[in-house]
């Protein structure tokens, strides 16, 4: 930024911010309901929904009302709904096979919004730890998750959610190689069309804790983590190589996550590929301003869009937020 030529009191920095109008017209980035995807939790049942206790004002939908919800969505201009399921423990297992059941839970929502609101693009997570006994993303032996073989899997989760209908493919499971193999997937199966919305830069956080309830995997990881695959807090050059090689391999749209603790990392992205660029603010970030909210300590008529919109500054081109539909509400006043 070159300095000015001239200084007080010819330049007052506070003209353009004395009125409303002045500071609307000046704004450098704005949020709107096109930038938001809205994360929802589905489980089995008929008009039942449950309260997420880690999660304030989150429920998990049993597919009838997720009908109800993704017309609510569409009807605030929300774009797509990003859906995660909480699977019976009875259908889980060590292979997560249950992934691949053209009739599982992920496939009646896909299919329960598409007949409620046929234009609402519904995205779908990539990964087997909703379906797996042991709470990992991949297939394990002797402890340690697969690379090659999960791979493997996750085309076959891909397929599956597709031909329920899904629009993005959005692969979480952070193994080497996945992005070229669920590509080469899509289009010898003639799903050209299908764009990848990659977790390209997924951390190894803290963050995820309510996330886990949500889905009921917390039980199943027990004392294990997933630090051999997602990656270190520490590093900021990785996070720029595992962007660059999902593009290379055919990513659409790349994802940071978490969100507020990673803005560094999609500013460098967006930057560095100028490609779309998406943060997901987690169910820990979610939690912090909610929970504040809940005790009266925040005001959500200022924190919720002040916090969406640092994502926008950084550079991204949208958000995945459980704020989603009250973000949208205020938006249209």
């Amino acid at each position: 930024m070159k300095t000015p030529m001239t200084s007080f009191p010819a330049i007052r920095m506070r003209r353009n911010r004395k009125f409303d109008w002045s500071r609307r017209l000046v704004a450098e980035n704005s949020i709107t309901p096109n930038d938001l995807i809205w994360p929802v939790f589905v489980h089995e049942g008929k008009n039942l929904a449950v309260d997420i206790p880690s999660m304030p004002g989150v429920q998990r939908l049993s597919t009838d009302l997720l009908a109800k919800a993704a017309k609510e969505a569409y009807s605030l201009g929300i774009p797509v709904i990003a859906l995660f399921p909480a699977v019976d423990p009875s259908l889980k297992s060590e292979d997560g096979e249950e992934a691949f059941n053209s009739d599982n839970i992920i496939c009646r929502s896909i299919k329960a919004i598409k007949d409620a609101v046929p234009e609402m693009g519904v995205l779908c997570d990539v990964a087997l730890d909703p379906f797996t006994t042991h709470g990992q993303d991949g297939l394990v032996e002797n402890g340690y998750v697969m690379n090659d073989i999960t791979i493997d899997a996750l085309i076959k989760q891909t397929l599956n959610q597709v031909e329920a209908g899904c629009d993005i493919i959005a692969p979480s499971d952070m193994m080497d190689g996945r992005i070229a193999a669920i590509r080469r997937a899509l289009e010898t199966s003639g799903y050209t069309d299908t764009p990848i919305m990659a977790y390209s830069a997924k951390y190894a956080s803290g963050f995820y804790g309510p996330f886990r309830e949500a889905v009921g995997s917390t039980g199943n990881l027990g004392t294990g983590d997933k630090r051999t695959y997602q990656m270190d807090p520490a590093n900021t050059d990785e996070a720029i190589r595992e962007v660059a090689l999902d593009i290379q391999e055919g990513a659409d749209m790349v994802m940071v996550k978490p969100g507020m603790p990673y803005l560094d990392i999609c500013r460098r992205v967006k930057d560095e590929f100028g490609v779309p660029t998406f943060a997901y603010q987690v169910s820990g970030e979610y939690a912090m301003i909610a929970g504040a909210i809940q005790n009266g300590w925040l005001d959500p008529d200022k924190v919720i869009l002040e916090a969406l919109l640092c994502f926008k500054r950084a550079g991204c081109d949208g958000i995945l937020s459980y704020f989603s539909i009250e973000a949208a509400k205020k938006l249209q006043g």
